[in-house]
């Protein structure tokens, strides 16, 4: 029996919850490309990633495929389906050879039903995800929309390799992302371009200054 990762949305359950789930695992090995679910698909698993990486990605209302971020060992995802059945709102492939682990929501249920008292942790887990998607609903409300576009950047400069390596996102892209519009996003590139922090062309964007991106994400001034 493999062990689920003791990590994100699982760092704060019972060993008695982390070892059922681990007991009602299943691995899944996928090939390079291979789409874990698409989205839209009913959500009817939780996942845990074993080796490789995933990709998540969508489709934004152009049609266009956007990259959302990369997934690494350790990551745990889909555990809304735990507590509803709604469609996924992203799509998972593997951007490498990779192994996960699977866990049903049926086969939840049914040891939920054996052994009730394992669904208060499953309500308190599902209280502490709902805090950390207010949160992160606060922070796209609330925060400034160059804030939210520093953040945005340093994490995509987080996903690739060599951090001098351009991010090939339109403005318009990068708009939908943090939720402004393309005119502002625009503004505020172009304030950073004369201030040297990044440098912008058609191909795309590339972090010059990291520390004052950096200084900038951090401050959550308001």
């Amino acid at each position: 029996m493999t062990a689920f990762p003791d990590t994100g949305f699982l760092s704060e359950a019972s060993d008695r919850l982390k070892a059922m789930l681990s007991a009602q695992a299943t691995e899944i090995s996928l090939e390079r490309g291979e789409v874990l679910f698409e989205q839209g698909d009913e959500g009817d698993a939780l996942f845990a990633i074993l080796e490789g990486t995933l990709e998540v990605s969508f489709l934004a209302m152009s049609g266009r495929k956007l990259s959302l971020t990369l997934m690494r060992p350790g990551e745990i995802f889909g555990e809304i389906a735990l507590f509803d059945s709604g469609p996924r709102t992203a799509t998972i492939a593997a951007a490498e050879q990779s192994r996960v682990l699977r866990v049903r929501q049926g086969d939840v249920m049914e040891q939920i039903r054996q052994h009730p008292d394992l669904a208060v942790d499953l309500i308190r887990l599902a209280g502490l995800r709902m805090r950390w998607m207010g949160s992160q609903l606060n922070e796209q409300v609330f925060l400034p929309m160059p804030i939210r576009l520093a953040r945005k950047l340093l994490h995509l400069s987080g996903l690739q390799d060599d951090p001098s390596t351009r991010i090939t996102l339109s403005q318009s892209e990068l708009a939908e992302f943090v939720g402004a519009t393309r005119e502002a996003v625009s503004k505020t590139i172009s304030t950073w371009k004369r201030d040297n922090v990044v440098e912008a062309s058609r191909g795309g964007l590339m972090i010059q200054d990291f520390e004052a991106l950096r200084e900038l994400a951090e401050s959550d001034l308001i």
